[in-house]
């Protein structure tokens, strides 16, 4: 099982209004993650906006790309764009970039 984390920024006059909109992920995108692979997903988010993601899964390229071909998730993506700092017009899940582990505790 791959572990993979990363790194984004929401704006941080927008921090509140991003947890809120997590705490009702829509229920066709909770299943696509499931399908497509996204095991343990989780979500962290400081005050100042730095967020770290980490999520499980076999193949981290197959399932991002999996998720990439829903409607969903496109859906969903145009959503959260406004959200984040410095995307530079690159969707939030395409601006994933996995941090190298370089630990871990089994």
């Amino acid at each position: 099982m791959q572990r993979v984390c990363f790194l984004l920024k929401v704006r941080p006059d927008r921090v509140e209004e991003y947890r809120s909109r997590h705490r009702e992920v829509w229920p066709e995108m909770r299943e696509a993650l499931s399908r497509t692979g996204w095991h343990n997903y989780s979500i962290f988010l400081r005050e100042d906006g730095i967020l770290v993601g980490y999520l499980e899964t076999e193949d981290f390229d197959r399932a991002r790309a999996e998720m990439d071909a829903t409607e969903v998730n496109a859906l969903w993506q145009a959503e959260m764009a406004e959200f984040f700092e410095d995307l530079d017009g690159t969707a939030p899940d395409a601006a994933m970039r996995p941090l190298t582990e370089i630990f871990h505790l089994a």
